[in-house]
């Protein structure tokens, strides 16, 4: 069930990081064990073995693990200040992760989270050192050694210019061992590592149809201490990291480090500097370095925008031949507050985290209008507009978890989006028929491959409906929505309600009033019956098959052992493990409506439903459950089609039944001090 949470953002300290090491160890004691036994520290979740490397291919060449030690006379964790210049590629396909960490170098508090400097090569190495990362609302304390992968003695991997300094090395294995290997690291967006940096929210912008205040944006992110990157598109894997005649490298990650506006020959000229990761490929066009237009810009000037500048990958380009060369933007902003406003203002933040099951919960964007209303959904309550302004300010970022870890297991980034609806005033999930004659009153631009997909909007004050989704359905994956509103906003998740309304069925009718029906069926049980007048579990199947299999409405096989059981379950009041005729009467009452509710959703009257109408069916039955039973249920009943037979769809609600029956009854007598919420006493009973 996803879980809500309003986030306050944290004004003094830093929330605590979590850590991670499987034998539940923090950093300190780690390393406080290795001091005392004299050893250096070898980790045993991440070894220094081929599969930390490659999980889909053999390891290409011999790699040896070396500590830095082994590498030079004198490591260093840093010399002097980490910064952009101490981000060199390796081997591995990362850039994005490099263009991250160099912008992370321009932002020392930030950096300073992400590489704590209580660690060093000096009187407490322990040869092992921690960093921390942000995922999916916590922050969490990565642990490594220090044995990095190298070939003849040098390092394969990221490495900084200095050979005798190892942060940005071990930071990138940290990372690598968050997701599982180094190659897990391949490809990526910048925007990622920087949210994992920062735990900030993302904009991404497309320089082509580029808002026309993007160069005010943009210098007030960098003001703000904003991370940002920039990549130019390729068309085929053949153009990955091809040069262009300008010095620029296609399908490549950049980041932006700087935003200035100089004089120069009477007017004002808008430039922005962009490093590349590789360090001495750099643009050679108009405002490179040492090209002509610096001879017009005063001198001061020009030294001051200049200073350290040399052929390190790093150089400045005029904003329209920056438009016209690049194809994205991307800015990570390090807090919610005033992603493009001229003024900072407090966010509201909610957050849910959710999944989407097949069978259950996921189903797909709107194209699939039959399951689409079975996602998990949000409702956003906005009360007040913004301050001078009579609409309300919105961000909302939907984020698909630990996807780049799960490829080892042939799994990938799922295509997501989002749709907002203008809601009722329910908080009961929203069915087939609302999304079919409602549209949506906003929605994510596309839906795309990314871990996070993240829009503003400006919405009138009023109740809307969020529906985060992939974009086929049946397609699995786990989630969290961050929702930023700029005046507080409740927001709840649809459908979280667990109850029943189950009214006490009506006495059995007098043997000299039955019904034709019932004379029938009185008949069939006395034959049946031993001198007890009552029947036992087999008994029941024989009759249920019987009857059942003259009605040529419905398509079933045999009713199972397992479902008469829980026939005899709930009806059984007196404890006999029997049935009597009285009670059978009452059930079969119930069989009738359950039957009836079954016919309406299996409408080719193939014997089958889809799981993803259970909920429905369940409703009509006078039963809500949350989307996890629910996702549980499907699991448990459902077949590889995502079909549910009607002896299955028996069982589900004889059982259910039964379990609410049963609970409605111990919260009564214990006076609602059942000390079993109703969630867990249906798990365990359901056995699901």
């Amino acid at each position: 069930m996803p879980v809500q949470s309003t986030l306050s953002r944290a004004r003094s300290g830093l929330i605590q990081a979590i850590v991670t090491q499987s034998d539940g160890k923090s950093f300190e004691d780690l390393r406080s064990e290795c001091l005392q036994r004299g050893v250096l520290f070898e980790d045993p979740d991440f070894p220094a073995e081929d599969k930390s490397l490659f999980f889909s291919e053999n390891v290409p060449v011999n790699f040896e693990w070396k500590r830095p030690k082994e590498l030079c006379d004198d490591p260093q964790f840093i010399v002097g200040d980490a910064n952009r210049t101490d981000i060199c590629q390796g081997q591995l396909g990362d850039c994005w992760l490099l263009a991250a960490i160099a912008s992370l170098t321009l932002k020392k508090d930030a950096l300073a989270r992400v590489v704590p400097h209580d660690q060093d090569f000096g009187r407490r190495y322990a040869g092992m050192f921690h960093f921390q990362f942000w995922q999916h609302n916590k922050w969490l304390d990565i642990v490594v050694d220090d044995r990095l992968p190298t070939v003849r003695n040098q390092l394969v991997m990221l490495h900084s210019a200095s050979s005798n300094e190892f942060w940005s090395a071990l930071l990138e294995k940290a990372y690598a061992k968050l997701h599982g290997s180094y190659e897990a690291l391949k490809g990526g967006s910048t925007m990622e590592a920087m949210e994992d940096f920062t735990g900030g929210v993302g904009e991404h912008y497309d320089l082509k149809s580029s808002p026309n205040d993007l160069f005010a944006i943009m210098k007030k992110a960098l003001d703000r201490g904003s991370m940002m990157g920039c990549s130019i598109n390729i068309t085929s894997s053949a153009e990955s990291e091809a040069r262009t005649s300008t010095g620029l490298v296609k399908g490549h990650a950049y980041s932006i480090t700087g935003v200035e506006e100089v004089e120069s020959q009477g007017r004002k000229t808008r430039l922005i500097r962009i490093r590349n990761p590789w360090g001495q490929v750099e643009w050679n066009g108009p405002w490179s370095d040492n090209s002509r237009e610096w001879n017009y810009v005063d001198r001061a000037e020009k030294s001051r925008i200049l200073q350290n500048c040399t052929d390190d990958g790093e150089f400045w380009m005029e904003f329209e031949d920056f438009k016209r060369n690049y194809d994205t933007v991307e800015i990570c902003n390090m807090t919610p507050d005033a992603l493009s406003d001229d003024t900072k203002r407090h966010w509201e933040v909610n957050l849910f985290e959710g999944s989407w099951i097949r069978g259950a919960t996921a189903g797909g964007c709107r194209n699939y209008i039959d399951t689409f209303w079975t996602n998990p959904q949000f409702q956003l309550q906005l009360v007040d507009a913004d301050d001078e302004d009579d609409v309300c300010s919105v961000v909302i970022a939907l984020m698909q978890k630990n996807r780049r870890k799960l490829r080892k297991e042939g799994l990938d980034l799922e295509t997501i989006g989002f749709a907002v609806y203008e809601a009722p005033n329910d908080t009961d999930q929203l069915g087939k028929d609302f999304f079919r004659y409602h549209a949506s009153k906003a929605r994510s631009r596309t839906y795309i491959n990314m871990r996070e997909v993240a829009e503003r909007f400006t919405l009138p004050p009023g109740r809307y409906l969020l529906v985060p989704t992939t974009f086929q359905p049946h397609h699995e994956a786990d989630f969290i929505v961050r929702i930023f509103s700029e005046k507080k906003a409740d927001a709840l998740e649809m459908g979280a309600t667990i109850d029943a309304d189950l009214p006490e069925p009506p006495m059995p009718s007098a043997p000299e009033e039955e019904t034709d029906e019932e004379k029938y069926l009185r008949k069939l049980f006395e034959q049946l019956a031993g001198s007890d007048q009552a029947i036992d579990v087999y008994e029941l199947q024989e009759m249920l098959n019987g009857v059942l299999s003259r009605r040529k409405e419905i398509k079933f096989e045999t009713l199972s052992l397992h479902t008469c059981h829980s026939i005899i379950n709930l009806m059984d009041v007196d404890n006999t493990g029997k049935m009597e005729f009285q009670e059978f009467k009452v059930f079969w009452e119930k069989l009738k409506k359950w039957i009836m509710l079954f016919l309406s959703f299996d409408t080719d009257r193939s014997g089958k439903m889809s799981s993803y109408e259970l909920r429905s069916a369940l409703n009509a039955a006078g039963m809500k459950l949350n989307n996890k039973l629910l996702a549980l249920l499907g699991l448990r009943f459902a077949d590889n089609k995502y079909d549910i037979d009607f002896d299955d769809y028996l069982t589900c609600i004889v059982r259910l039944e039964n379990m609410f029956r049963c609970f409605q009854a111990m919260d009564k007598e214990n006076r609602g001090r059942v000390r079993m919420n109703i969630m867990q006493f249906l798990m365990l009973s359901m056995n699901v």
